[in-house]
């Protein structure tokens, strides 16, 4: 079966065109085209701002001209990622979506429900002719996955509603009213490249030493699962290993974007021939200690050795014991739980990228917190673990977390719908990521604001899939809490 044909057929059909067509951060132009005109094509408003983010307007079901105005917000971007195996471009190939059973997901590669999803079901109810509704905007941003660019530059006084439903969360039944600030931690380790000293002893011989097959996942929404990260388990095993060996490393590479967990790493290797069975017998005991550690969570773990061609030049002993000694003792994870809700991570660190380059090394965390100043201590920290060993930090793009409104007429207006549709009320909560609401609420501080989505699992890696079943709820939800809403009238939602 095709996804268009999938109920409910609007929102899955605007999802297959959504992934058709290529949109990862910062190039969503072709997408952003495409509903631009199209919304022109039904007669819509339809503008950008100076970032490129897309304001729609709708006007009111007859009848309903005097009810408070609604904006609906999703972002555009997806994030890119695939597995080692996936031949992909995600700057020229359609998204390969397909049925699996009650789930949507991808050959390969990041399906972008995370915010598809969302804002296919924002386009079906824009271009729809039948359901009922007050005033209508719709907001979809730019550049969330790497920066939250598009709300950062979102146009102030552009739109004219008082309540707005952001539709990028994860779990079908919650009500999310808060969500986590972030900032990112940028690390430049220059590096004087030098010949093998393994040349001058030895015929040396090189190696990639590569961890795979972890989960990976959201940065912030599965943070707190145990998972590894290739990044940390490949500078403790290297750590390990130039600790017993006369081991050099040529190059470091691992993840690719700062707000996802890394499922893979590499480091080339270079040391003495005759080192070599040592080496092989201290990366097995090491394996059978660190598969202890994640039996149950990471059951597909492999760190593998390939031999490969001698590489030009090596890193310093001194620059490689202190990157790896930082890279080992930076927090990274779950720092904190939050005293106000349970279960719910109030500050975490995940090290995202590590990359050679001409020049040295990059390295790129991301911190997040309820708290901005639980926030900024953590960057803080990592900042001070890597300035000790002489390297160039900067903490940069710092955005501010959501934090909950004590009495929401929203809130209670939307769980009223949820038990009327349902027979029972949702449940509320704030969410460990960096929902864009926190900064919308800088920029229209009247609007009273709420999040849900359907169920997806696996957000920001290979693994992501939506629930075909939840996804059909979503849309009853999101159907009926706008119908709800356009009975309210205009000025009742205005936060005081």
């Amino acid at each position: 079966m095709s996804i268009a044909d999938l109920a409910p057929q609007p929102l899955w059909q605007w999802f297959s065109d959504i992934c058709a067509i290529p949109h990862p951060s910062k190039q969503e132009a072709e997408l952003i085209a495409f509903i631009l005109d199209k919304a022109r094509e039904k007669g819509l408003h339809a503008e950008q701002d100076e970032i490129g983010n897309i304001r729609l307007v709708k006007p009111a079901t007859a009848g309903c001209e005097s009810a408070v105005p609604v904006v609906m917000q999703s972002h555009i971007d997806m994030v890119p990622q695939k597995n080692a195996a996936t031949s992909h471009d995600f700057s020229i190939d359609a998204i390969k979506a397909y049925v699996d059973g009650d789930w949507v997901t991808a050959e390969g590669t990041t399906l972008g429900a995370d915010n598809g999803i969302g804002m296919a079901a924002i386009l079906a109810v824009m271009f729809s002719d039948d359901l009922v509704h007050g005033p209508l905007e719709a907001l979809l941003t730019v550049d969330e996955e790497a920066g939250m660019g598009g709300a950062f530059e979102l146009r102030q006084n552009w739109f004219d509603a008082e309540v707005l439903l952001n539709l990028d969360t994860e779990e079908e039944g919650e009500l999310y009213v808060g969500c986590a600030g972030g900032v990112d931690i940028n690390v430049q380790w220059p590096v004087a490249w030098q010949s093998i000293a393994a040349q001058d002893t030895e015929s040396p011989v090189a190696f990639e030493l590569a961890v795979t097959g972890l989960k990976g996942g959201h940065s912030g929404i599965d943070i707190d699962k145990g998972r590894a990260n290739a990044n940390k388990l490949l500078c403790r095993i290297l750590l390990d290993l130039t600790s017993q060996l006369d081991l050099e490393v040529a190059s470091l590479q691992g993840g690719t974007l700062r707000n996802a967990i890394p499922r893979e790493a590499k480091a080339l290797l270079v040391l003495n021939t005759n080192q070599v069975d040592e080496l092989n017998v201290r990366l097995s005991s090491l394996m059978e200690h660190i598969q202890d550690e994640y039996d149950l969570v990471e059951s597909d773990l492999c760190v593998s050795l390939t031999g490969q061609t001698l590489p030009e030049a090596v890193m310093p002993a001194e620059a490689l014991t202190g990157l790896l000694s930082a890279v080992v003792a930076c927090p990274n994870g779950v720092l904190r739980m939050s005293n106000a809700f349970d279960g719910v991570v109030e500050t975490s660190s995940s090290l995202g990228v590590i990359e050679t380059t001409t020049d040295g090394i990059q390295v790129q965390f991301m911190t997040r917190s309820l708290k901005n100043p639980a926030r900024d201590f953590a960057a803080q920290r990592i900042k001070a673990c890597f300035e000790l060993v002489g390297a160039e930090v900067c903490i940069e793009n710092a955005y501010p977390g959501w934090s909950p409104i004590d009495d929401s007429l929203l809130l209670r207006l939307m769980q009223k719908v949820h038990k009327a549709t349902f027979a029972r009320e949702a449940g509320v909560q704030v969410i460990h990521a960096g929902l864009e609401c926190g900064l919308l609420g800088d920029k229209y501080p009247d609007w009273q604001m709420i999040s849900f989505g359907p169920t997806i699992t696996g957000a920001h890696s290979p693994d992501e899939r939506v629930s075909i079943p939840s996804t059909a709820r979503f849309w009853q939800y999101l159907v009926a809490s706008l119908s709800e809403l356009s009975q309210q009238p205009a000025g009742s939602f205005k936060v005081l």
